[in-house]
């Protein structure tokens, strides 16, 4: 499923940066496996999104039917947020619905209020983000419904680009169909259903083995958005993430209590979808390991062991229609948040405080008067962990999509990369040093605009065990010229002219232990290698340390 999306997308974020999910899940939408090159954020939701359609058809009297294709990113009803949108194919047995084959994806419009699917930080509801397709089928009894898709092309941009990535979706949802039919006529559907239950149950045993190796308590951690840094209002800013993990034997409880209250700009999270996303991956990296554990199945059974408070009405909880679309970098900081809640019970587990990332919607018009559209992603970093440096230059926590490459940018789109580079002097000292952000500025060729949602331009990454904090970010436009402005970390959609660059630096991760402990081989290797200068190596290690 996932190869077949990949080849058949249109878009590069699709395309390259594989930011979409395939997940095969039973008649009870618990997820039994999902495709290798899935990213967490797309994969871990689709049980949620699949409940989030049984709940709707529960309200207006509607059932799953042989042939039915279903559309949905509703946020509040388990999306992730409304860009990410699933096309579902239930998988009948003699008329008995037996499974969900499901696809997601990011796509670059949805017709919201202004160009683009990512920086619309100004819509004031979940209206504002763009169209909200709740439990919608757009195939019944295998026929496809044609006015579901003349509604979609008119109500985005780039329609061709979105309907051919959709189309790509449906297309590998039937293959995970058709091959999950054809394995339960191959072994029988008690064997596989047996066999599903049996590996459910193996990844719990195996996520309980490792709680239970915990010391019973609770652990505490708190991290900072920077939010709309601009805002005349101090509740736009500093947004507040609190975590209190308890461990109990073999169960794991996360309190959110505290967390800072929703706004109305979009910056909430969805609590289904990308709050216990970011909860469920960050447990589950921390305590099974690839590195250290076999391999561990990615299903429902991962998720037993794990229960998730948060108050009604908070940031990680909001109310309808309070808007969502900018959750990622606020779900990442609670991702890092958890993540360090559990440094005093699993120090050799985790990481100091990571860089977050920065997402940019570039746009304009082609000579013909339609839209182009692109998403481009800046890796951020971690910290520092024992043993290792922080990795430089990488998607963080529950992101994981991949960099898209410069000549496929420059091939697509008006659109020049200037720099491209790691920040020098940036990461946070430390035993282990925190890893290293980017610099990234790109060139509009032709008129046009972009927008931008961030994090971490206020906010350093916060060094562990006695490490130093990482480097904060931050957003220049025109950087060099008379012209030169510092944008915060997030702004809506502005018009540019061609000629304007955005330059984005990415924040660089904390420093794990304390830096008097580093090896005197490591430092001197990084100021070889251009990461930091002699004298800021001095000033960080101590005088003579490059040496």
């Amino acid at each position: 499923m996932g190869h077949k999306l990949a080849r058949m997308s249109y878009s590069p974020i699709i395309r390259e940066s594989e930011d979409f999910g395939c997940v095969i899940c039973d008649a009870e939408a618990r997820q039994l496996c999902e495709s290798r090159e899935s990213t967490p954020l797309q994969s871990g939701p689709i049980p949620g999104y699949i409940r989030g359609i049984n709940r709707r058809f529960a309200e207006i009297g509607e059932e799953w039917r042989p042939g039915d294709v279903v559309m949905h990113n509703h946020s509040y009803y388990g999306a992730s947020h409304g860009p990410d949108v699933a096309f579902v194919i239930p998988v009948f047995l003699d008329g008995r619905l037996i499974a969900f084959s499901t696809t997601t994806a990011h796509h670059l419009d949805l017709g919201a209020l202004t160009p683009g699917s990512c920086g619309i930080v100004d819509a004031s509801d979940a209206y504002a983000e763009g169209l909200q397709f709740n439990a919608i089928k757009i195939e019944e009894d295998g026929k496809r419904n044609e006015w579901v898709w003349r509604i979609l092309r008119d109500n985005v941009r780039a329609a061709p680009l979105v309907v051919g990535d959709m189309e790509a979706q449906i297309a590998a949802a039937r293959i995970g169909a058709e091959r999950f039919l054809d394995l339960v006529e191959r072994y029988g559907l008690e064997t596989v259903q047996a066999a599903s239950e049996d590996l459910m149950d193996y990844s719990e045993r195996m996520l309980r083995a490792e709680i239970e190796k915990l010391p019973d308590g609770t652990y505490r951690a708190e991290g900072f958005v920077d939010g709309f840094l601009d805002h005349p209002d101090p509740r736009y800013k500093d947004l507040k993430i609190c975590a209190a993990v308890t461990v109990s034997g073999s169960d794991l409880h996360v309190d959110l209590t505290g967390t800072a209250d929703q706004i109305d700009l979009p910056l909430n999270m969805p609590f289904e979808g990308t709050v216990d996303i970011a909860v469920y991956l960050t447990l589950r990296s921390i305590l099974l390991d690839s590195a250290t554990h076999d391999h561990v199945p990615a299903n429902s059974g991962l998720f037993r062991p794990i229960t998730i408070h948060a108050p009604e009405g908070c940031l990680a909880n909001p109310r309808y229609p309070a808007p969502v679309i900018a959750r990622f970098c606020p779900g990442n900081v609670l991702a890092d948040t958890v993540m360090r809640a559990l440094a005093p019970i699993a120090p050799d587990r985790v990481s100091a405080g990571v860089g977050n990332l920065k997402v940019v919607a570039y746009s304009g018009l082609n000579e013909a008067g339609g839209f182009w559209v692109y998403m481009d992603i800046q890796e951020g970093s971690y910290g520092g962990r024992r043993g290792k440096d922080g990795l430089d230059a990488v998607d963080t926590l529950y992101a994981n999509t991949r960099n898209n490459p410069i000549e496929d940018i420059e091939t697509h789109f008006p659109l020049r990369v200037t720099r491209y580079e790691l920040r020098d002097d940036s990461s946070g000292a430390g035993t282990w040093r925190g890893g290293i952000g980017t610099v990234r500025e790109m060139e509009m060729l032709a008129d046009g605009g972009f927008s931008l949602e961030g994090d971490g331009a206020k906010h350093a990454p916060p060094g562990l065990f006695g490490g130093e904090d990482g480097t904060p970010g931050a957003v220049i436009l025109n950087a060099g010229t008379e012209r030169e402005r510092v944008l915060p970390s997030k702004f809506p959609y502005r018009k540019a002219s061609a000629g304007e660059r955005l330059l984005l630096i990415a924040p660089s991760g904390g420093g794990y232990g304390p830096p008097g402990d580093r090896d005197p081989e490591a430092v001197a290797g990084d100021v070889a290698d251009g990461y930091i200068t002699p004298e800021a190596a001095s000033r960080a290690y101590g005088p003579g340390t490059p040496a």
